[in-house]
This record gives C-alpha cells, sequence and structure tokens, in this order.
C-alpha cells in the first residue's frame, strides 16, 4: 500500500473548526487549547493522522474544537477508546485530554491500567480540583478542607497525587504544566507526544468560577519549573515520586518522570508486517473475510 503524502500546516489557524465553546471567561481550559494547537502545529504533525479523544467534562469539547480526527467518549471512558485506536492503528499519533473528574474519578481504574501497559499515547488532564461542569462539586484532587455546595463543611478526603499514582502505575512519561504559563505548557505537551510511550501531563487548570482557593494568583505565588534545578535527575524513580508528593507552598511544573521501554504495541508480533487498518485494506477484497466466523456462530 502505498504512502499518503505527509499534509504539512501553514499556519496553526488552520486547527480551528469555527466551532464555539461555552467557557467561562477566563477558564484555564483556553490557556491548555492554545498550548495543544501550539505543539501540534510546531511538531508538524499531519492533522488527517492525529485523534483527540475526549471524555465528559468542560474541557471535553477539545475534539469539537480541533481539526483533527476527534471521538467524544462517555465519562471516564476516553482511555479504553484510544487504545483501541492505537490498537487499530498504531503509527497514528493519539491524544487524550479530560478533566480531573473525568480521569482521576470515575475513569481512575482505565488511567491506571494504560499506563502499566504503556500504550503510546499523550493523556493530558485538566485539573482544576472541582467538577466545573456540574456547578462545583468535589473531585479527587480537590485538598482536605476544600468547600463546595456537596461539602459545605469542608472535604473530609485526602486529595490523590495524579503524577505518584501514574509513575507507580507504570507510566513512562510524567509531566506537569501551568495553564497560566501556556508555553511552558507547549513544550510538555510536545515532549509528551514525541515520547514514545504513555504521557500523562497534569495541566493545572484555574476553574474561575468554582474554585476560589486554586486561582491564577495562587499557582503563581507557588509554581516553580523542574528544569531549572540542576540536581534534579528525571530518570530517578525514587526522586520523581518523592517529588511527585510535593504540594501546597511549592508545586513543580516540568518533566518528573521518563523512561525508555516498550511499549504495548511494540509487544505484538501481529503488528511486525504493518498496522491492523494496513493489513485489513491490503486484503484483495480490501477488508477481513469474516465469512467463516460468521457460519461459525450462525
Amino acid at each position: 500500500m502505498s504512502e499518503k503524502p505527509l499534509k504539512i500546516l501553514n499556519t496553526q489557524q488552520e486547527l480551528d473548526t469555527g466551532s464555539k465553546c461555552n467557557w467561562c471567561p477566563g477558564c484555564g481550559d483556553f490557556g491548555i487549547l492554545i498550548a495543544l494547537k501550539q505543539a501540534i502545529f510546531e511538531l508538524k504533525l499531519d492533522p488527517e493522522n492525529v485523534m483527540l479523544v475526549s471524555g465528559i467534562g468542560c474541557g471535553s469539547q477539545a475534539p469539537h474544537l480541533v481539526k483533527v480526527y476527534g471521538f467524544h467518549s462517555l465519562h471516564g471512558r476516553a482511555l479504553p477508546v484510544a487504545t483501541a485506536m492505537k490498537m487499530a492503528n498504531h503509527k497514528m499519533t493519539v491524544i487524550v485530554i479530560g478533566g480531573d473528574g473525568d480521569g482521576y474519578g470515575i475513569g481512575m481504574a482505565h488511567f491506571i491500567h494504560t499506563a502499566r501497559r504503556n500504550f503510546d499515547i499523550t493523556y493530558i488532564v485538566q485539573n482544576n480540583q472541582v467538577y466545573g461542569l456540574t456547578k462545583g462539586q468535589t473531585s479527587p484532587t480537590s485538598d482536605k478542607g476544600f468547600k463546595t455546595k456537596s461539602t459545605p463543611e469542608g472535604v473530609i478526603e485526602i486529595a490523590i497525587r495524579p503524577l505518584g499514582l501514574s509513575i507507580m502505575a507504570g507510566a513512562s512519561f510524567a509531566a506537569r504544566g501551568f495553564a497560566g504559563d501556556v508555553m511552558h505548557l507547549k513544550e510538555m505537551i510536545k515532549l509528551g507526544i514525541q515520547h514514545k510511550g504513555f504521557s500523562h501531563i497534569d495541566a493545572l487548570q484555574p476553574c474561575v468560577t468554582f474554585n476560589k482557593v486554586n486561582t491564577y494568583q495562587w499557582y503563581q505565588e507557588r509554581v516553580y519549573k523542574l528544569e531549572k534545578d540542576p540536581a534534579y535527575d528525571p530518570t530517578n524513580r525514587a526522586m520523581a515520586l518523592a517529588k511527585a508528593e510535593e504540594w501546597g507552598d511549592r508545586i513543580a511544573v516540568g518533566v518528573y518522570y521518563k523512561e525508555e521501554r516498550p511499549t504495548y504495541n511494540d509487544e505484538l508480533p501481529q503488528l511486525a508486517n504493518g498496522s491492523l487498518l494496513e493489513q485489513m485494506l491490503a486484503t484483495p477484497a480490501g477488508g477481513v473475510d469474516i465469512s467463516k466466523t460468521m457460519e461459525h456462530y450462525f
């Protein structure tokens, strides 16, 4: 099968779909969306070879706003959809985007297992520490004592530390960015896409409507860049896990951890002769003959 010519974007605006979103003015999702588009453009990715998958949440409108292939899935189910797509065509760039409630709440099991399997996909989590779409309930990353409509006396559980979870589960790339620093977040997304393996990017995303604690100013007073610390080694797993526990007065952004190891698709001999899609299209009839299978069951 002949290779399709690569489509090169001349301007970043070519990624605009013309669709309008209903995010609140000042929402951190705008910064994440801009960073994502810049990353796709600067990496010179062919939009026709990029799949953007989302779950449910304010920021999960992203597939409607970026002119690549997109799939808006169910709450917490974006990762299994994305892994199926990667299995069908492992040569495609697959990016997943969703909120902290979507990925760290109802989708937690999928998050852990996708990390340990090391699928070559990039997972961007818009972490605003609250359920913004459903009017401000607590999420798994809400800090202990955080008051919302559902917890007027304050959260009694401790918050999860998502980067520590993904590193412990087996993610081969874990990073954090801040929606208030688009240029730095863009670089984290680019590194995640370029990494061969499961890339988890926790994007700190202020919710200007329902989270009056973790604001842009709150983050700006605490965020610092890991790459400016010459003693930090992102290949040191123990050091990365210790850094992932840091929260409060100082919050690091940057690459927490990275390692090189075979991806899930690398381990499958069935893909040695091309993607499943290519193999299917290469059959004489232009598709897979399932008549014998159908006869067996019917």
